[in-house]
């Protein structure tokens, strides 16, 4: 895996701290560039008004550093509340499971400690 660079490490922190929910994409919310981003795209807006998205496409250092950020091969990454929440087939998952609508609503479960 590749070694990220302190300033791309520090510009994609920046980007993930920018918003509560942030999701790094191919493409955009109104043209996504890949049907795994258009998913993810079409459960956020189900639920919130709002959020944050990032085209990797358009940034070659940031569509290789989230890589090895989050320590996931693939975009989309959803961050919410500045966590690496997942992919498509986890945001997939959660969404069936109702977990996700409660993850975007600031729900957290309860702790098993």
């Amino acid at each position: 895996m590749m070694n990220v660079s302190d300033a791309i490490r520090n510009r994609i922190g920046s980007i993930i701290a920018s918003d509560r929910v942030v999701l790094f994409m191919k493409g955009t919310p109104q043209a996504p560039q890949c049907g795994f981003s258009a998913s993810v795209i079409q459960i956020l807006d189900r639920f919130l008004p709002s959020y944050t998205t990032f085209d990797a496409l358009g940034d070659p250092e940031i569509r290789e550093g989230i890589k090895a950020y989050s320590s996931w091969p693939t975009i989309p990454q959803l961050y919410v509340d500045g966590e690496f929440i997942g992919g498509c087939d986890i945001v997939q998952e959660m969404f069936a499971s109702g977990e996700l609508e409660k993850t975007l609503r600031g729900e957290t479960p309860a702790s098993a400690d």
